[in-house]
Order: structure tokens, then sequence, then C-alpha cells
């Protein structure tokens, strides 16, 4: 009787113990959850700052852009307007050297006979004004010349702001291809705690896993065979599914280009039915059905994308029972648009 005793208050002392216990881990889950809040608060402030310098370089990147084709119109107009004026200080030089010939062979007349004074006189008026004519086409040569010398320090410098231009733009091309690479990753850490959630969601089943970058479902959990229209009992599948896409959703910034690609699967084995006339039909029509139960528990349209892939893209080569039960499913993908 004295043993039983003890034994009852020894198992009434335990709960104490327990309770302690259940408190401490409640405690821990709190902090926990409190430093992932405190988290995500940072992370969105740091992903708005990025955008912000995005779109500057932008901006900045059109700005060079439009001030560069200008440089090259202006450029254009100086070589033509060059290339008139050297063609211009040619002809010059041409007609001053006739004129020097045409003076030449006036002076060489002059040799000839005394009673040719009157030919002599008209040729000197000739000579002097073939000179005349050779001083104002120098003058103008060396015009032509002083102005060609302006246009090609003016061409010079032209092609060195181009080339300032055109580093800049490298520059900030580089700059941009760097941000998109972080928006890359962005995505990857968003699809990771996608695969994350959802495999907290549905547990460790085996007709529901992830293959590669992929959340592939078994068509036999949403679907009866060759059919496309989704069972009564896949509805809490996908209702979870959806409710870890719309949390997601929210952290996601929005001007990062996801969306969530369904993509529909067959086995081998043709279907040519009415209703479907090919695997492809089938797979399309189940993918469509998917999208269209996940847009109906909220999740925005534009993020949601169908494709169908038929027999063409088989996890298993086989032709047994479980290779075309492996073959026949819906899988998830969060990618880029």
């Amino acid at each position: 009787m004295a043993s039983r005793l003890v034994r009852r208050d020894r198992s009434v002392n335990v709960w104490p113990g327990y309770v302690d216990a259940l408190a401490t881990l409640l405690l821990s889950v709190v902090f926990l959850l409190t430093i992932f809040v405190v988290g995500q608060f940072f992370l969105s402030q740091e992903l708005t700052g990025r955008d912000t310098v995005l779109a500057k370089l932008n901006r900045q990147i059109v700005d060079l852009t439009d001030l560069l084709a200008l440089e090259r119109s202006n450029r254009r107009g100086q070589e033509e307007t060059a290339q008139a004026l050297r063609n211009t200080l040619l002809a010059a030089e041409a007609e001053r050297d006739r004129a020097r010939a045409d003076a030449a062979a006036s002076a060489a007349h002059r040799g000839q006979a005394g009673d040719l004074d009157k030919q002599l006189q008209a040729e000197r008026s000739a000579a002097g004004r073939a000179q005349s004519q050779i001083d104002m086409l120098n003058d103008q040569i060396g015009a032509m010349r002083r102005q060609l010398a302006a246009l090609e320090d003016a061409l010079a410098a032209s092609e060195s702001r181009d080339r300032e231009s055109q580093a800049r733009i490298a520059d900030l091309g580089s700059r941009l291809n760097v941000a998109l690479a972080q928006k890359v990753q962005e995505l990857a850490r968003y699809r990771s705690d996608f695969f994350g959630r959802l495999r907290q969601i549905l547990g460790n089943r085996t007709d529901i896993r992830v293959v590669g970058d992929r959340f592939v479902l078994q068509s036999e959990v949403l679907f009866p065979a060759g059919s496309a229209s989704l069972k009564p009992e896949a509805s809490p599948e996908l209702d979870r599914i959806a409710g870890a896409i719309l949390d997601l959703a929210k952290q996601i910034p929005s001007d990062l280009p996801w969306v969530l690609r369904i993509d529909g699967h067959t086995d081998a084995r043709p279907i040519a039915s009415a209703q479907f006339p090919s695997n492809w039909s089938l797979s399309a029509a189940r993918a469509i059905a998917v999208v269209q139960y996940l847009a109906s528990k909220g999740l925005p349209p534009q993020r949601l994308l169908a494709g169908a892939f038929g027999e063409f893209q088989p996890l298993d080569a086989g032709t047994t029972e479980e290779a075309y039960a492996k073959n026949r499913r819906i899988e998830m993908k969060l990618t880029e648009r």
C-alpha cells in the first residue's frame, strides 16, 4: 500500500517539468519568428534601394545613348562639310595653276617683235588680271585651309567625346548586368523558399516530390485516368499549394518578373479519344485546369503559365507500369517571365 502511494506521488510531480519544457519551447519559437520578421523587413528595405539604383542606371544609359547619336550625327555633318571644302580647294588650286600657265604664256610673247606693242600691252593687262585672280585664289585657299583645320579639330573633339560616351555606356552596361544578376539570385532564393514551404506543407509523400528545380505531382493525385477534371480530393492539396504561393508572392518585389509555370505531362501510350485527340491535348487541358484552380484561389493570373509537353519529356524511358505512372505528372516551377 505504501509503494502505491509513493508511485502516485511521483507521477503527479512530473507534470510541472513538462509544463516548463513546453513553455521554454514556445518562447524559442516566438523568438525565432521575431528574428525572421525583422530579417524580412531589412531585406525589403535593401531590395527597394537596389531597385532605385537600377532605375537610375537605366535612365543614364538612355541619356548617353541619345547624346551619342547626336554626336555621331554632328560628326557626319562636319565630315560632309570638310569634304566639300576639300573639293572646292582642289578646284581653286587647279584654277590657280591654269592662271599661272596663262601668265607664263603671256610673258613669253613679250619677246616678239616691237610692232606687236598693242598686243603686248593687252597681254600684260591680261597677265595682271591673272595675277590678281591668283592672289585672290591664294587668299581663298588659305581661308579654306583654316576652315578645314578647324573642322578637323572639331572632328577630333567629336571622336574623343564619342569614345568617352562609349566607355561610359560600357561601364553602365556592366553595372546593369550586375544588377540583373542580383535579380536572378533573388529569384533563386525565393524559389528555394517556395520549395521549402511546399515540402513542409505536403510532407514526405511518394507521389509528390522535387525533381531538379521543379515540384512534381503525379497525375493520379489530381485527375482520374484519361480525364482533365480535378478530383474532389485534390482540392486540399492544391489549396495548401495556393496558400504557400500567396504567402511567397507578398514577399517577392513587384518588379521582379516571376511566374509559376504549370506543365502537363503524359505517358507514351496514345489516348486518341474524342475529347483528347492526342496526349498533347490531355496534358494541356490538365495544366490549364490547375492554372484555373489556382487563379480561383486568388493567385494573380499574370503570374501563372500553362505548358504542355505530352509524352515527349519522360522521367523514365521504360515501358513498365511504374515508368508510365512516373511520367504522368504535373510539374510546378517558379521561374522568370
